[in-house]
């Protein structure tokens, strides 16, 4: 029996281990623990995860979040090192870029227990990023990597990590984007009730390159604004950290009078509202993937994107945010985009990658 402990802490790293403990849980040689540190600590962005996704319940829970950087990953580093002392795990499990993945391979592999990594081999190639900084990191120090891409792939092998160690496994985020779709339409009724009629831009806003400068965060209050007024209905779940700097900056009641303003929505409602977008405007890298998984143009409000091969074939385009004529960006599309192609895998990557984990450990 091989015994892994999962560490997750934010809500893209719900969806993604909802598919492979789902795998997991179908299997009698293999048995997790999850360890959930609470770096998204908002109620609507963490419980109803867990919920929606039926995740098993977390076994432990750090309650740890909404701190800078250094201080949110050395807390959870010391909790989590206490955890594996005391459960022995063959092998640790993370996921993505954020301090939960940073702080969980770091506590593991000072304690010599194996790291997998899923979704390596990721790069922006901002070292600004504290993302970047996070995945290669976690990167260099696990022994097995899962790469979504073939691209991913090529990076790892580039700075010289051994071929051995890494595994295209496809993405698991396509996954739970063919699993969760049909589920998605049990929330119709509350997608309804935003009467936020057929014709909209969904826009997701959180990251702190974005949400840390003023300037940025005004040039992007007066895009989506300019979008408004172009008679565009402009549909933003707002991130509670980029609504307490609206208000911080002054620019809460501009955005106000030109978007529609909601809560975050659970992972099932998102879903609908990407599904239903005539074009989705993010910074999130998970929401540039779910755009494509759901056949949706993307404007991604960054310099960089470690999703590159959605730029090539048309369907991602970066946006300077202090451009002009924010509407340009739609009709740029036209013509543009190539063909639909499942470039993320078939849809059986958490199949692939715990049978990976098992022949590993044998």
């Amino acid at each position: 029996m091989l015994n892994i402990i999962t560490i997750i802490g934010a809500r893209p790293q719900f969806i993604k281990a909802a598919t492979v403990s789902r795998v997991i849980n179908t299997r009698n040689d293999i048995s997790e623990k999850i360890i959930h540190t609470g770096q998204h600590y908002d109620g609507n962005m963490s419980d109803i995860f867990f919920d929606e996704l039926h995740i098993p319940t977390p076994d432990y829970n750090l309650g740890i979040g909404g701190n800078l950087h250094g201080q949110m990953t050395g807390q959870q580093l010391e909790k989590i090192e206490e955890i594996l002392l005391q459960e022995k795990p063959d092998r640790v499990l993370v996921y993505g870029d954020t301090n939960s993945t940073l702080a969980g391979a770091l506590a593991a592999v000072k304690l010599n227990i194996p790291v997998a990594h899923i979704e390596a081999g990721l790069r922006s190639f901002n070292k600004k990023m504290p993302e970047e900084i996070n995945r290669v990191i976690t990167d260099h120090i696990a022994d097995l990597l899962f790469s979504p891409t073939e691209t991913a792939v090529a990076n790892l092998i580039n700075e010289g990590i051994g071929q051995e160690q890494i595994i295209l496994s496809g993405d698991v985020m396509y996954d739970a984007a063919l699993y969760y779709a049909d589920k998605a339409e049990s929330k119709i009724e509350t997608i309804e009730h935003l009467s936020i009629g057929s014709h909209y831009v969904l826009v997701t806003l959180h990251r702190a390159e974005n949400t840390d400068s003023r300037d940025r965060l005004e040039a992007i209050v007066n895009g989506l604004a300019e979008l408004a007024a172009n008679k565009y209905s402009v549909v933003l779940p707002l991130h509670p950290r980029t609504r307490k700097k609206l208000c911080e900056y002054g620019l809460w009641e501009k955005l106000c009078r030109s978007v529609r303003i909601i809560d975050p929505v659970g992972y099932l409602e998102m879903v609908l509202l990407e599904k239903n977008a005539n074009l989705i405007i993010t910074d999130s890298g998970g929401v540039q993937k779910e755009a494509y998984f759901h056949k949706i143009p993307c404007i991604t409000l960054r310099k960089e994107t470690e999703w590159v091969e959605l730029l090539d074939i048309g369907w991602n385009k970066l946006c300077d945010v202090k451009q002009k004529r924010w509407d340009n960006l739609i009709t740029q599309f036209a013509g543009q985009m190539q063909p639909w192609e499942p470039i993320y895998g078939t849809g059986n990557a958490a199949q692939h990658i715990v049978s990976q984990l098992v022949e590993q450990a044998r």
